[in-house]
């Protein structure tokens, strides 16, 4: 576990294992933490990098609302760091937008690229959402059911429903009663508001996997189909009954396809 100063602001991150790095970009209510269970697995083969982006987990906070092009500029930062001249990422939802962004302006740092639930645009539909988010920071049991029920795809939740019910008290009585906590996300989802590369995406040449799900209710699948429409060297693979947290309910599948794509040692394979 470390940290850098970026901007007079001190930036955590931590890496595990040995092997071909891989950084994972955290989606909003995320942090380092988040992928605990999933060391073990990304570490047979790589070294894995975890970050908290500004706003986030043990990273600091900001002092008045940003634009989300300043997570690009951490990651690099993070690159130089560490001495990396080029790397693998995952970026989920938020953290997916941010990777978008370090792929449009810094292709040259870049070996591949796994974009799960993400979108290109924060549009007018999505930046609502965000809004609604935001009016409900007053209350933890409001915040609690205006962000989580969406994020998962309804046969998981209901399928889920008594750890849900114990994920909602501990929630409520902690992160979501936190002002600290709640200012961050409110920051962070305003940070958003104006990302937008769809015109940049024809430009992106790095591999790339997308991960859509049928059931994500917060990027919809179409929002993945339109990159790979527009990006010249990504595939899509769509999970289905899943929701937008895919790694959180398809796991195992998660992780099969990002590994498996991350660590093909050819672009392609001869038939």
């Amino acid at each position: 576990m470390s940290t850098f100063i970026f901007n007079d602001k001190k930036i955590f991150y931590k890496t595990v294992g040995q092997g071909e790095p891989v950084l994972f970009l955290n989606g909003i209510m995320m942090s380092t933490g988040s992928w605990a269970p999933f060391e073990k697995h990304f570490t047979k083969d790589n070294c894995l990098i975890l970050l908290d982006l500004l706003d986030q987990g043990q990273s600091d906070k900001m002092d008045s609302d940003f634009d989300q092009s300043v997570q690009v500029e951490v990651v690099l930062a993070l690159l130089n760091e560490l001495k990396l001249e080029k790397i693998s990422i995952v970026g989920t939802s938020y953290g997916g937008e941010v990777a978008l962004q370090f792929a449009s302006k810094y292709p040259e740092r870049l070996k591949k690229l796994v974009l799960a639930n993400t979108v290109a645009k924060t549009n007018a539909w999505l930046k609502e959402i965000g809004q609604a988010w935001n009016h409900a920071v007053s209350s933890p049991e409001a915040y609690y059911c205006t962000t989580i029920p969406s994020i998962y795809s309804p046969m998981y939740y209901d399928r889920k429903k008594d750890w849900m019910a114990k994920r909602k008290a501990v929630l409520t009585q902690t992160a979501f009663a936190n002002k600290d906590f709640l200012d961050s996300m409110v920051r962070l989802t305003k940070s958003a508001d104006n990302h937008d590369v769809v015109d940049e995406l024809g430009t992106i040449e790095t591999p790339t996997l997308i991960i859509g799900c049928e059931q994500d209710h917060i990027t919809p699948l179409e929002e993945q189909r339109l990159m790979k429409n527009h990006m010249p060297n990504a595939e899509l693979v769509i999970l289905p009954e899943t929701g937008h947290a895919a790694f959180y309910e398809r796991p195992y599948l998660f992780s099969s396809i990002v590994l498996g794509f991350l660590n093909l040692l050819d672009e392609e394979i001869p038939i």
